[in-house]
């Protein structure tokens, strides 16, 4: 069946396009604001940067954690949204919001008190240990900030409404900009503090987030959450949002748990393939921020219409979009390599770091393919309810080629960071290939998340 032959084909198009937008600027907004640490780090000191990257990978693995709720809540929210059941819809929201809070301030204590154990079990390196511990103890115990963000966040796209979510990302990375030039060198009668200014900008910059979300969410989406909603409290609606965060949850922790290993492998080859590793991490987000906006955006159209009774229409704009998703990701991570040198020459002007960078950034342009054809397929899988076999696959193929092949190459033969590159590459390859196929199949047609 042919696009044209759907009753709303340019309906769908330019919902999808409207949502992809201010997505696609909120994601770039909050990369940028790790990508802002980074640059902002990199001039004050190479190892600072270093201590950052390797907590901001524990710490990216831990708040995924957040996402068993988050994920769930985008979802189910989608699905309620497009059958048009405001109480299920704010049911949904109500219970999501106090799971997670209570859930971020546990996680939150357990990092500003065991922060320095889990950093110990990284073997990360003595000198930089002090720097590394002050970051984990300031960012991570602010850590319910982003779990509560996260949900508000979710919860506002699933609603058609991630403007609201771009525009409060806007005014954070304004806030942290400033905060950052204020406390890293010493600015504005303020003393130089480094990493752990860094850190407190991070950390005041999330809980302003947060409160503008809130606002937002109360002002322009749910006038009113009555208390006959949660009597008796709605555990069906919690029950439904953990079947689908839950197994998503799963393959995020054992992805990130995986780049732990893939960092802790880089980390054996000294600090300036660590720094590289960091360095490149925050260039390569220009080539897969759009496919990640188009994914996100698609499974919010995706759970709009399959609430709605219209599947087969869902089933035909997700291949439109990979589509698109491929073309942008092929001239987006062509041009970073391409500028790569003058990127990295931002960063840092250590010929050494940037040598070593730019030979993982060729093989990069093949990983971003695979990477769009994930996010797009487990964005729509997810979406359906889909997510159980996907995740058992997913996690043998990361653990295989990222962990086990990339050691292989990376150490074992003595190909570095390039070789490492080649196991990342081939993971998200094979990832993608499998949830496409799995797409393709249809049997999630078969679903009925919502009653």
């Amino acid at each position: 069946m042919k696009m044209k032959r759907l009753q709303y084909p340019n309906g769908l198009r330019g919902k999808l396009l409207k949502l992809t937008g201010p997505i696609f600027l909120e994601t770039l907004l909050i990369l940028t604001l790790g990508v802002v640490d980074t640059l902002m780090l990199s001039h004050y000191s190479d190892n600072a940067v270093a201590a950052a990257g390797v907590v901001n990978q524990l710490l990216n693995m831990v708040f995924l954690l957040f996402n068993v709720t988050a994920v769930g809540t985008s979802v189910m929210c989608a699905l309620y949204f497009g059958a048009k059941d405001t109480k299920s819809f704010t049911q949904v929201v109500g219970v999501s919001l106090l799971f997670n809070s209570v859930i971020g301030i546990i996680i939150s204590l357990l990092l500003t008190f065991g922060g320095k154990q889990m950093l110990v079990w990284m073997d990360i390196r003595p000198n930089l240990m002090p720097m590394a511990v002050t970051y984990m103890q300031i960012v991570g115990g602010f850590g319910f900030f982003q779990a509560i963000s996260f949900t508000v966040s979710a919860v506002l796209r699933a609603a058609n409404k991630p403007n609201y979510a771009m525009q409060v990302t806007f005014l954070i990375n304004i806030f942290n900009i400033i905060g950052n030039y204020s406390l890293i060198y010493g600015h504005f009668g303020f003393p130089e503090m480094g990493i752990q200014g860094a850190a407190i900008s991070t950390s005041v910059c999330r809980g302003l987030g947060m409160l503008f979300l809130f606002f937002v969410l109360f002002k322009r989406l749910i006038h009113r959450m009555p208390l006959a909603y949660f009597r008796p409290f709605p555990f069906d609606k919690l029950r439904d949002v953990l079947k689908v965060g839950m197994p998503s949850a799963a393959e995020q922790i054992s992805y990130d748990a995986a780049q732990v290993c893939v960092v802790y492998f880089i980390n054996m080859l000294g600090n300036e393939v660590l720094t590289a590793r960091v360095y490149i991490m925050n260039i390569v987000i220009i080539g897969y921020i759009f496919s990640l906006a188009m994914a996100s955006a698609t499974s919010v159209c995706t759970g709009n219409l399959v609430g709605a009774g219209k599947k087969q229409a869902a089933y035909i704009l997700s291949w439109y979009a990979w589509r698109r998703s491929l073309m942008i990701t092929f001239v987006a991570s062509m041009g970073v390599y391409l500028c790569g040198r003058f990127l990295l020459g931002c960063f840092t002007e250590n010929e050494s770091i940037i040598e070593i960078a730019m030979s993982a950034l060729l093989i990069d342009v093949f990983l971003e393919h695979g990477r769009a054809t994930v996010l797009m397929f487990l964005f729509c899988l997810r979406s359906v309810g889909d997510v159980v076999v996907p995740v058992l696959i997913e996690i043998v193929c990361m653990w295989v080629f990222a962990v086990s092949f990339g050691y292989f190459m990376g150490i074992a033969l003595g190909l570095g960071l390039a070789g490492i590159w080649v196991g990342l590459a081939l993971d998200e390859s094979s990832r993608g290939v499998v949830l496409a196929l799995r797409w393709r199949t249809q049997k999630w047609k078969q679903r009925n998340l919502i009653r």
